[in-house]
């Protein structure tokens, strides 16, 4: 068995970005910018007014003036405002040639065609220059950030209609075993539903992958050796789940030796041991345990973070933090255990209390967890107060 940490780093030392592809903007929601973006334009590129009122030349105090006009946004044609003239105006439209001012309509009286400012105003007030919000030329995104409301936005109003972004891997996805059926069909004695591979599918479009489900295989060295080089073939990851344990039907590990290079077959972690992962050409494979709760966590600790890095996530990992056990914690034994746990704020610090009885066939431990609480291999029971190191999967509780 390998240390956890070395694990990751093997992982880390030959997962790379995969190329960029162009998508459309109003679609880029969540994906990884793969180049800088300049502005070729200025933002806004006329003096816009920022109120809704009246513009003037502000030299000419407060006396009463004809209104000449009004402005409203989108207008291009507009009279020039010349002394002792004003200008009904909008918020938005572009200011009017001669006039350096925009006095709100909240401090103007009108009547009969004219405006009397109540107060004085000063050049330049409630008027927004050419450029203030981008300057041709400046740098307004850099590669590599996520993409977001406010990013696709931006990149709508300087006219990207499609931005370049790093790809979104395609993961293969594949469960073995005998003992299993698809969840609609009956379920005969000693056969199992299959979990995993929906679950999994989930997880990976929440990754941002794109699942392709290879279904399920019996245990067939032959069978199970010619969909691992299928989902080799047509993906970017397979993942399998089960078959990578020391049994005499666990055919998953020998066909990713045949086929390509295992990097290890065994890791000092609770629960999912028997983790396997391999590259099979350009292709990365993980072999996850087919117990459902080591499957999940398998994936969620060394698979997502993996997904991530691919589509050039600046932030791979989940959030870590330090959390104070709400109670004894059960002694995690000779591995590194990963235990489910909801976290909450509570108090100005982070409270952890365990979703129950850890078994790796138990789902119901991975269901309403926010966290895996990292406990060292030990003897002891872990009492209520002292402190672990926890990954954040999901929103924080609060009282």
């Amino acid at each position: 068995m390998i240390p956890v940490a070395d694990a990751m780093a093997i992982i880390r030392s030959v997962v790379r970005p995969l190329g960029a592809e162009p998508v459309p903007t109003q679609d880029a929601d969540g994906r990884i910018l793969a180049e800088d973006i300049a502005s070729t334009e200025d933002v806004p590129p006329f003096r816009a007014s920022t109120v809704d009122g009246f513009a003037v030349v502000a030299g000419d105090g407060t006396a009463k003036r004809p209104v000449i006009q009004e402005i409203t946004a989108g207008v291009a044609d507009r009279l020039p405002v010349r002394p002792g003239t004003a200008a009904r105006i909008m918020t938005g439209a572009p200011l009017p040639d001669g006039a350096d001012a925009v006095v709100m309509i909240e401090d103007t009286q009108t009547e009969g065609g004219q405006v009397t400012l109540q107060r004085a105003v000063r050049p330049g007030d409630n008027i927004r220059p050419i450029g203030i919000d981008v300057a041709n030329g400046d740098t307004v995104l850099r590669a590599g950030i996520e993409l977001g409301a406010s990013e696709v936005g931006l990149l709508m109003t300087l006219g990207r209609a499609t931005v370049s972004c790093y790809r979104r891997p395609v993961v293969a996805v594949l469960s073995t075993g005998d003992e299993l059926v698809e969840p609609w069909e009956p379920v005969p004695l000693g056969s199992i539903r299959d979990s995993n591979r929906y679950a999994l599918m989930t997880a990976i479009r929440e990754a941002g992958g794109i699942p392709l489900s290879l279904g399920r295989a019996r245990d067939d060295r032959e069978l199970q050796t010619r969909l691992v080089r299928e989902g080799t073939e047509q993906a970017d990851v397979l993942v399998t789940s089960g078959g990578v344990s020391v049994g005499d039907r666990d055919y998953i590990k020998p066909a990713l030796e045949e086929l390509g290079k295992v990097h290890f077959g065994r890791i000092n972690f609770r629960p999912g041991m028997p983790l396997t992962f391999a590259e099979v050409g350009t292709t990365l494979a993980f072999g996850l345990p087919g117990n459902p709760v080591s499957s999940l966590v398998t994936f969620e600790v060394f698979v997502r973070p993996t997904l991530r890095r691919m589509q050039g996530h600046p932030n791979p990992d989940r959030p870590r933090v330090e959390v104070e056990l709400e109670h004894d914690f059960p002694a995690p034994g000779s591995r590194v255990e990963y235990h489910r746990a909801v976290v909450r704020w509570s108090e100005g610090k982070l409270l952890a209390r365990s979703t129950g009885l850890q078994m790796s066939s138990r789902l119901l431990s991975m269901t309403g967890h926010n966290a895996l609480v990292i406990l060292d291999p030990g003897t002891e029971t872990l009492r209520a107060g002292s402190s672990r190191p926890a990954i954040l999967t999901g929103p924080l509780l609060t009282n």
